[in-house]
């Protein structure tokens, strides 16, 4: 186990190393971020100068490496745009995403693996044929379209909800939360929708064919012959298998919604990670683009490693002590 561990670390590390080098390299051929720094008007003198005065004048390897070697000790630079550290503006953006991403993954899986285990066990009934053919709306409908769909019907006709912003923060313990107030909590609902639709029916389809494989195997036929309750073969049996896809899924899009929320957060306006990223490429802010990707990255390596550890946990096969492998 602990091997199993240490040896991830080390992959995840150079899967770091990676997508830093190929994120530094890409973002120096988007433009030059001096021509949006200084006016139509400067010199070449002071343009120059600024160039040298962040470092842009030296090679790229010098670039590179001053780089890594700084977001090793946490510090990714001056950001173009803000003129603030770019870990400071990712920590002002970064409870708004992930608040944003929780409150989707909750209502992803509150809601879409129920569906996914009521359409298996009544595949064909005529609820489960509806479910089934609404899902197709949300996999098949981009996020954009939605959210202005949902503005348009909640906030321009009904006028329910906001249609823009995160709405009043309370700061608990240095954490600002829209969670705790009425008002941030009912900005969030449109967002948080948008954003889950396409997890919430991927979710819900996942699970419909797991159950449905999982229900067709000998050791479910054996549960019925020893006399068990539908209720203890449905969910004690049947659904626990059902969970090891689904956990790999779940980790994956967990990452997603915080990689690919910046749809979302341009369209609602919402002050968080995604909308950073996108002024920062409208402005060629590189440090802040070459630290949101090496962030999310890190994201998603955290995200597969915990996903690997819940597979120790629920399958008990992976218990089993046995010559040359890891459990």
């Amino acid at each position: 186990m602990l091997a199993y561990i240490v040896r991830r670390l080390l992959q995840s590390i150079l899967v770091l190393i990676a997508v830093g080098f190929i994120a530094f390299s890409l973002f120096n051929f988007v433009g030059d971020p001096i021509n949006n720094m200084v006016g139509v008007e400067a010199t070449d003198a002071e343009r120059d100068a600024a160039r040298k005065r962040l470092g842009l004048d030296d090679p790229f390897p010098v670039q590179f490496a001053r780089f890594a070697a700084n977001a090793v000790q946490g510090n990714f630079g001056q950001s173009y745009r803000l003129s603030i550290p770019v870990e400071t503006a990712i920590a002002e953006r970064l409870p708004a995403t992930l608040e944003l991403v929780f409150v989707a993954a909750v209502m992803a899986l509150a809601i879409g693996v129920p569906l996914g285990v009521y359409t298996g066990l009544h595949r064909d009934g005529a609820i489960s044929r509806m479910l089934l053919t609404a899902s197709l709306i949300g996999i098949s409908l981009p996020t954009f379209l939605i959210g202005i769909l949902l503005i348009l019907v909640f906030s321009v006709w009904l006028g329910w909800l906001p249609s823009f912003g995160r709405g009043a923060t309370v700061d608990l313990w240095g954490w600002e939360t829209n969670l705790a107030s009425w008002e941030g909590f009912k900005s969030i609902i449109l967002p948080a929708v948008t954003l889950c639709l396409f997890q919430l029916t991927l979710l819900m389809r996942l699970v419909r064919a797991e159950m449905l494989e999982v229900l067709r195997a000998d050791y479910i036929k054996f549960a019925r012959a020893r006399g068990l309750t539908n209720r203890a073969i449905h969910f004690g049996h049947a659904l626990k298998n059902t969970l090891v896809p689904v956990i790999t899924i779940t980790g994956l899009q967990i990452g997603s919604l915080i990689a690919f929320a910046i749809i979302t957060e341009t369209v609602f306006q919402w002050p968080g990670m995604g909308l950073l990223f996108l002024q920062a490429i409208q402005f060629v802010d590189i440090p802040v683009m070459a630290a949101y990707l090496c962030l999310v990255a890190f994201i998603f390596v955290v995200i597969n490693l915990v996903v690997d550890l819940l597979y120790y946990v629920i399958d008990p096969r992976l218990r089993l002590d046995r010559p040359g492998q890891v459990f």
